[in-house]
């Protein structure tokens, strides 16, 4: 199938973003000291001019695209089961959260594309977690959705960390990279700091909730505010090596599950045509 390569070639780019913006993540925090997301990262990348300006557009367009095809690949992956996972109980939480993946990382990328065309301004505030959280606490049944959130965090945080535990993120990897001492390290490491980032994030949807002041909800950077000292730096470190490990599955990441390749076409073929051949 000539469109799965082209597909996993932009996954990749996507993969790469991520990695990007994560590494970015962790030097704003060690060497700035400044907490970011990547919201803020990539409006610093819309900052400046001359040269440095030109530089910044061109890797936000990068950027928005490897986002729009990572977001793509994770949405079509909780339809399709590109992975694998299963129709069971099991199977239907992991796709339900490649769903959300998928609409975040979508969002994320309008709002790089945005930047890159000019369409959002460099210095806007966007739609801050905050925002958000009053926007959903004013739904009916807001407050619950909010908890519910929180505990979707939470669990995520936990699911980081078992995954780091279990060395369950080499699972996809191609066997010569899962091999290598290095990368299960620097995966096992970055899947806990973010896992830690997770939880805190939880935490503090939970405490909005509580308090019925979404002010006090917060993303990445406001869960690394509420660290301090070396555990800051430690996190935010942890963050480097999970966007080094994103760049490792960039590169060596098995993204489309060998059967449902086979299972995709199968569909292709003509009905009764058993000598029908299939493009790779």
């Amino acid at each position: 199938m000539d469109a799965i390569p082209r597909f996993e070639t932009l996954t990749r780019l996507g993969f790469a973003a991520r990695g990007v913006l994560y590494l970015l993540i962790a030097y704003l925090a060690i060497a700035a000291g400044r907490n970011s997301d990547s919201s803020d990262v990539m409006r610093s990348m819309a900052d400046g001019g001359g040269s440095r300006l030109v530089l910044g557009l061109i890797a936000l367009g990068l950027i928005a695209l490897g986002l729009f095809a990572y977001g793509a690949w994770r949405a079509l992956s909780a339809a399709y089961d590109l992975e694998g996972a299963g129709r069971d109980g099991k199977g239907a939480i992991a796709r339900a959260g490649q769903a959300l993946s998928g609409a975040l990382h979508i969002v994320m990328g309008l709002f790089a594309a945005g930047l890159a065309l000019g369409v959002v301004a460099s210095g806007a505030v966007g739609e801050t977690s905050d925002k958000a959280a009053g926007w959903l606490m004013d739904l009916p049944g807001g407050e619950l959705m909010l908890r519910l959130l929180a505990l979707a965090f939470m669990l995520g945080g936990l699911f980081q960390a078992w995954s780091a535990y279990r060395l369950k993120f080499l699972e996809q990897l191609d066997g010569r990279a899962a091999r290598q001492a290095w990368i299960r390290w620097v995966g096992r490491l970055g899947y806990i700091a973010r896992g830690v980032v997770f939880a805190l994030i939880g935490v503090l949807l939970w405490r909005a909730a509580g308090a019925h002041a979404p002010s006090k909800a917060g993303g990445l950077a406001e869960a690394l505010d509420t660290l301090s000292g070396a555990s800051r730096l430690v996190v935010a470190a942890g963050l480097g090596m999970f966007g080094a490990f994103s760049l490792v599955q960039a590169v060596y990441r098995r993204i489309t599950s060998p059967d449902v390749v086979r299972r995709f076409e199968h569909r292709r073929r003509p009905a009764g045509g058993r000598g029908a051949t299939v493009r790779h």
